[in-house]
């Protein structure tokens, strides 16, 4: 008797499953692996080159973070020491001047020191 069954129309017959293992060139076969091993490597050396600059870029960043840090510690220990430190004078003045001259170059609201507001 065959054990061979009528499924959709066609005949099914009992064993392995998928497909066939087809003859396949074990040349072509090694060639692609090999190709495919070439291509994960380059890949690899682009990610290993990404995150090294990353990690570059952050150290430099760090760094550049330390040195605002201390240089305000300094500020801070001359201020308890009662000395302004001229780079914080010149923020201060500097602030005032900028607020002067937005106030200046606003739209119809013209201001001059010492006059009343004409808009």
């Amino acid at each position: 008797m065959d054990d061979s069954k009528v499924v959709g129309g066609k005949v099914k017959k009992p064993g392995k499953r998928g497909r066939k293992p087809a003859k396949i060139d074990l040349k072509a076969k090694l060639e692609r692996s090999r190709q495919s091993a070439r291509e994960c490597r380059a890949r690899k050396k682009l990610r290993y080159q990404y995150l090294e600059e990353l990690a570059s870029r952050r150290e430099r960043a760090i760094c550049a973070l330390r040195e605002e840090l201390e240089m305000y510690k300094q500020w801070c220990t001359a201020m308890d020491q009662g000395k302004i430190p001229s780079e914080i004078k010149a923020l201060l003045t500097g602030d005032e001047q900028s607020k002067v001259q937005q106030t200046i170059n606003k739209p119809g609201k013209t201001k001059i020191e010492g006059s009343v507001n004409l808009a």
